[in-house]
């Protein structure tokens, strides 16, 4: 099972940053009271300092040294507990991390961006989970994966999930394919790419009975937003230590 940001489909007028990359064709459920926010973390940053992002050594190193709150790692009583594996290289084009486009066949969330991942069974560990699902998901054999660290937990809303992002590196690029029905597409973004100014964009959701602050990281051909975008921006801000 792929997860990814769960909130009201309430599709908005507001268009995107128009500066952004073209983010592709998905369709993004915006309330129409959303607002760009117009801040970047990565704005003030020097390229030496970016490039952290181009080292799996300095992203792992950086990754395995943060201790999750507790309180983000144990869901409350109704929630599902759940799993994602954040998988991570080296290539000539610096740390890419792997992620997967969700069927147009399904009936919800369809064609959005992932990470491999799903339902922990009974007496399963977040790790052991992340680890089944990916294998089950897009084929890369469990025993390729070093474990590197385990995320702060998050909420999803209608899908009442509580889900625990466990990070791993591979020595190299792994074979992958999608071998289910819930995958569409597996494909890899460097890390540092995520970083231009035409890429990342935040903006304010407000609901009657919640206000959300949604990360975005528009691709050319892909949009990363939601929970993803989340768990992919606490990876890169802990590399740079912001």
């Amino acid at each position: 099972m792929l997860f990814c940001v769960t909130l009201q489909p309430v599709v908005g007028r507001l268009p995107r940053n128009k500066t952004m990359r073209s983010g592709g064709a998905q369709k993004i459920p915006r309330p129409d009271t959303a607002r760009v926010i117009n801040e970047n973390p990565f704005a003030g940053l020097s390229a030496d300092e970016l490039d952290a992002l181009n080292s799996l050594a300095k992203v792992s190193s950086a990754l395995a040294e943060f201790r999750p709150d507790p309180q983000f790692q144990t869901p409350q009583a109704s929630a599902r507990p759940s799993a994602v594996l954040i998988g991570l290289f080296q290539s000539t084009r610096g740390v890419e991390v792997i992620l997967t486009r969700r069927s147009q066949e399904l009936t919800n969330h369809r064609g959005e961006i992932s990470f491999p991942g799903g339902r922990l069974d009974d007496g399963e560990t977040v790790t052991a989970a992340a680890l089944r699902e990916t294998q089950e998901e897009i084929g890369i054999d469990p025993r390729e994966a070093q474990i590197i660290a385990e995320l702060n937990g998050m909420a999803t809303v209608v899908s009442n999930s509580h889900i625990v992002p466990v990070v791993a590196k591979y020595k190299l690029m792994p074979r992958m394919q999608p071998m289910n029905g819930e995958v569409d597409r597996v494909f890899t973004v460097p890390l540092r790419e995520l970083t231009r100014a035409d890429t990342y964009s935040q903006e304010y959701w407000e609901f009657p009975d919640r206000q959300l602050q949604i990360n975005f990281f528009y691709l050319d051909d892909e949009t990363i937003w939601g929970a993803t975008a989340r768990m992919l921006l606490q990876v890169m801000k802990l590399t740079l230590k912001l």
